[in-house]
């Protein structure tokens, strides 16, 4: 059966390029340093282009490609950074040509044994891969479990199938390259609730709750953390663990 993409995020594409967290420059200054050379990286899946901008800052050039024109339409624009439309299987890039394939929170809806034949055919000799994930936020224990039992009995069915290999941090996950052994690395935002509201409701369980119940669950979530917050416009620290893997797509420096 022949692997089609799946849009879960189109529908909320100028709140997805608005909420979504960043990721720490921290992980792109080590992606940096054990990439042999820094000319070409591609993100695939770029959203809006999160990661490509900041590999902007350490490589000459990031092609950044989605399957998703919405999306594309509200990425972060840089001088040396390419957007174009293209999925995981097929990227029009030149072969041999990249030093750095990266894939941020997006493995888990890829077509993957299709992807890696496409990061082989892209790479260079000593080129390196690295996808990462971000799994469950933590405020407080207080807060931490109203969203959590939010996540699992309201909106826990409408996550996508393939969602479910996030939480394991893509362990369960085939990754066929020379492994790296990989810094701990973390996600940090200072929000207000409303901040923290708005990034919920980009979440695909969310959207598609909203498409088959016909209402939006999360203003119901809100009025329950108001009484474990406080000030709803005082700013909390907003943490995401991230799992990464990385490696070298034909071995350490091509060996």
């Amino acid at each position: 059966m022949p692997f089609t993409f799946q849009d879960h995020f189109s529908g909320t594409a100028p709140e997805y390029a608005r909420y979504r967290p960043g990721y720490p420059e921290a992980l792109f200054d080590f992606l940096a340093r054990v990439c042999p050379e820094r000319g070409l990286a591609w993100d695939c899946a770029t959203g809006n282009g999160q990661a490509a901008v900041s590999l902007a800052r350490r490589f000459r050039a990031v092609i950044a490609t989605d399957a998703s024109r919405k999306q594309l339409a509200n990425a972060f624009r840089r001088p040396n950074v390419f957007y174009w439309v293209a999925s995981e299987a097929d990227s029009g890039i030149p072969a041999g040509s990249v030093d750095l394939v990266t894939a941020a929170q997006a493995l888990h809806w890829f077509d993957r044994e299709a992807f890696y034949r496409e990061v082989r055919r892209v790479s260079k000799p000593c080129g390196v891969i690295a996808v990462w994930c971000y799994r469950r936020f933590s405020v407080s224990p207080e807060i931490d479990r109203l969203v959590n039992r939010f996540n699992t009995e309201l909106v826990g069915p409408y996550w996508p199938y393939d969602r479910q290999v996030v939480d394991s941090g893509y362990r369960s996950l085939d990754f066929p390259f020379d492994e790296l052994r990989v810094p701990e690395f973390a996600i940090q935002q200072s929000w207000t609730l409303a901040e923290l509201g708005k990034y919920i409701e980009t979440w695909s369980s969310v959207k598609r709750f909203r498409e088959l119940r016909g209402q939006n669950p999360v203003p119901g979530l809100l009025e329950q953390l108001r009484e474990v917050w406080g000030d709803p416009e005082e700013r909390r620290i907003v943490r995401w663990p991230l799992a990464v893997r990385a490696g070298y797509v034909f071995g350490k420096a091509g060996e």
